[in-house]
């Protein structure tokens, strides 16, 4: 079959590799219909995510045809049409009965090395590293599936692929990003980062009852879709306006109620700590450059809550720890436990409350991947989501 390989820092492949099969009885074999490049795969492909090696196969938004199940995978059958969530989960241990699939506690064949990073290890995810179980990703013709009794979803109605494609990821992550704000009528909630992710943060707060969400990037074309597309009620644009001075002049001096940081490890700014960071992370001293995050906290108001959906990988300096603790602040983070969400998010998409198909803004072919992270890193021709079919 065809997949795009990770083939070393900043360079992908579309290579003929071996098909998946069938290694345990929870196991699906899924024909991919479309995938997507995340701005998460980006980090891959920058190079500052370790434990990658040659040949991965990358993706971890993606859904398809079942044309294998193994034994134990009563829920599936061949022809179901299913949507598989990144985060790979077991269902039984304690993390997963709580909801917390993110954080699986059996799927994550080499937990060894993410506890050496992190204490503990998350779950396994699908093309994101051997720090994180070296799944084979979905931008592939075919994908083993794992766990396939628990995590795929099935789509029984005829709804194009493009509008709940993005059930596998990026959706649910947004929607958790705004849901972790605990968003009350008349709040003021403020996204870095109007990219999907941020754009489903700013769709997520508006449906759970935000008056206002506050749109900020430097990026006219996000910032447009964040206000057309999304429901932004205002934008504003960092290169051109110091964004804690907006915030404090859009919320009478206050502050959001909530911040929600869609921006992660590889932030911008035009600032000298911007190029601090830039600085440190190109010579491996420091892992994030974490200026939204920084931001997002110093523009809080008391007593509210900073969100982060955002991926870090690592160590950040500077972090703003006494505005942290002597205000008052609660910070909420994760990877997104996509299972709980998945099935809630579709009757909204059912119901035409929703419709994600608006970030995809190109539509390539598999063996077009490589053109595809360039052009999503490289911001050209105004891209902001790329959809790939094998």
């Amino acid at each position: 079959m065809r997949a795009n390989c990770w083939t070393g820092r900043n360079s992908v492949e579309v290579l003929d590799v071996p098909d998946p099969r069938i290694l345990n009885s929870r196991d699906a074999i899924v024909k991919v219909t479309s995938t997507a490049i995340c701005g998460s795969d980006l980090h891959l492909y920058d190079g500052y995510v370790p434990t990658m090696r040659k040949g991965d196969i990358l993706g971890h938004e993606f859904m398809g045809e079942v044309v294998e199940t193994g034994s134990g995978v009563p829920n599936l059958s061949v022809g179901d049409r299913v949507v598989v969530p990144f985060p790979i989960a077991c269902g039984a241990c304690n993390a997963c009965e709580r909801g917390l699939t993110s954080v699986c506690e059996n799927s994550n064949p080499n937990a060894g090395i993410a506890e050496k990073f992190m204490g503990h290890s998350p779950c396994g995810i699908f093309g994101y590293s051997h720090m994180l179980g070296g799944y084979a990703g979905g931008q592939a013709e075919y994908v083993r599936v794992p766990f396939a009794d628990i995590g795929p979803l099935k789509i029984t109605s005829d709804i194009p692929d493009e509008k709940v494609l993005f059930l596998s990821d990026i959706l649910p992550t947004g929607y958790m990003g705004a849901e972790m704000c605990d968003i009350s009528p008349g709040d003021v909630v403020a996204v870095w980062g109007a990219g999907p992710v941020g754009q489903f943060a700013i769709a997520g707060a508006r449906l759970l009852g935000a008056e206002r969400v506050i749109a900020i990037d430097r990026f006219p074309e996000r910032l447009d879709m964040a206000a057309s597309k999304a429901g932004a009620t205002d934008v504003v644009n960092y290169a051109e306006t110091p964004v804690l001075e907006a915030l404090q002049e859009l919320t009478g001096g206050r502050g959001p109620d909530a911040c929600i940081d869609a921006v992660g490890l590889e932030g911008h700014a035009a600032s000298a700590l911007y190029a601090y960071d830039r600085v440190k992370q190109a010579a491996r001293l420091e892992t994030e450059r974490p200026t939204a995050l920084r931001e997002a906290i110093l523009a809080c108001r008391s007593g509210g809550v900073v969100s982060v959906i955002g991926v870090y990988g690592g160590l950040m300096d500077k972090f703003p720890i006494g505005a942290f603790m002597n205000r008052s602040l609660i910070l909420r983070t994760g990877q997104a436990h996509v299972h709980r969400y998945m099935e809630p998010l579709l009757a909204r998409i059912e119901q035409g409350d929703l419709d994600p198909s608006f970030v995809i803004t190109h539509r390539m072919a598999l063996d077009e991947a490589p053109q595809g992270y360039e052009m999503f890193k490289n911001k050209q021709d105004e891209c902001i989501k790329v959809v790939l079919t094998p």
